[in-house]
């Protein structure tokens, strides 16, 4: 309403009374309209463009409660100052329930239209702020939108480069002929498509700041057996994974996590009989702690002692997990290799 002269209706079946509101209302800068009946206010109303509803109880086809509960849902609803002759607070209340801003009593003096002018006025500066709030929120939600929309872009691009990249990686390992440098090279581009898979999740879900966490790691599992079927190894992973959201770094996290201790378990667990089953377990609590786990039935490791291998994959499980504030605990009884963590959501 800024910049333009408000426009206020007043609803009345007495013309005499109609006349001076709308005299004493032009004399302070209103522009007044004017309408005898509920039916016919309304239908003003509806055209928009008024700011403040002046609106006397007693109408000839029914009552000022009526018309609003008929403006209840009306697009850019204008603030209400209700009239009444009553002494009966019943009338009042039931039409400040009903969502009226103020209520003026109808006298025969001359307070009663300084009263009215009053309501009126404080009802314009109400009408102003939630017109202002509204617009605000708009502007807000419609730039919240952009930035989403921008950011899945930027997403879907991430991923595909980080997609090339593992390609490239992969195409470099197979024309390696040193096999621990072929090994390398593979760990390399499994951890690039981890991080490729969150931003894949995040371009394609209505929330660029989380994942569904369940949902990611299915796909992971799926991408690294792949990998492994590729180079002839059976080895099944098998997912049981709460489905919840959870913010896109520490999905990232996650996934690095778990492409390293299933890279792990390919290699070590099964290495006198070739196959079996690695399991990833992750489940959410009611208390906001996530347990995340990825376990063997092979020839098991407590996490003590020195690594096998060059010990990298270790140091990075670590690290990850320093960034969700958790540590790593290995199983120290049973058969294969239990290594979980537990953290906040």
């Amino acid at each position: 309403m800024p910049n333009r002269t408000p426009n206020v209706l007043y609803i009345d079946d007495d013309p005499g009374l109609a006349r001076l509101v709308q005299k004493a209302l032009e004399r302070r800068g209103y522009v007044v309209h004017v309408a005898t009946t509920g039916e016919d206010g309304l239908a003003r109303i509806r055209q928009g463009g008024i700011d403040v509803v002046a609106l006397d109880h007693y109408l000839p086809d029914g009552t000022g409660l009526d018309v609003l509960a008929q403006m209840e849902g009306l697009p850019d609803r204008p603030a209400v100052v209700y009239v009444t002759a009553t002494v009966e607070t019943a009338v009042a209340v039931a039409a400040l329930k009903a969502g009226a801003a103020d209520y003026v009593t109808k006298t025969v003096d001359s307070d009663f239209l300084e009263l009215l002018s009053s309501a009126i006025a404080h009802a314009v500066d109400l009408i102003q702020l939630n017109r202002a709030k509204a617009t605000a929120e708009l502007e807000m939600r419609e730039a919240r939108e952009r930035a989403e929309m921008l950011l899945g872009e930027v997403n879907h691009r991430v991923a595909n480069s980080l997609a090339m990249v593992a390609a490239l990686v992969g195409l470099q390992a197979n024309a390696v002929v040193n096999e621990d440098a072929k090994r390398a090279l593979a760990e390399t581009q499994a951890r690039i498509q981890a991080i490729a898979g969150v931003h894949r999740h995040l371009y394609t879900s209505d929330d660029v700041r989380s994942v569904q966490i369940g949902d990611y790691l299915n796909s992971l599992a799926a991408e690294l057996e792949t990998t492994m079927k590729a180079t002839g190894n059976d080895t099944r992973i098998l997912v049981q994974a709460d489905n919840f959201s959870i913010p896109t770094e520490k999905a990232a996290s996650i996934g690095v996590i778990v492409t390293e201790l299933v890279t792990n378990a390919i290699k070590y667990a099964y290495a006198d009989i070739g196959r079996g089953d690695i399991r990833i377990l992750m489940s959410h609590h009611a208390d906001r702690t996530i347990d995340l786990a990825v376990e063997d039935d092979g020839i098991g490791w407590d996490g003590k002692g020195k690594a096998q291998g060059t010990g990298l994959g270790s140091r990075i499980v670590k690290a990850m997990a320093m960034s969700l504030g958790a540590t790593v605990a290995y199983r120290t009884g049973g058969p294969g290799t239990r290594v979980s963590l537990q953290f906040s959501a």
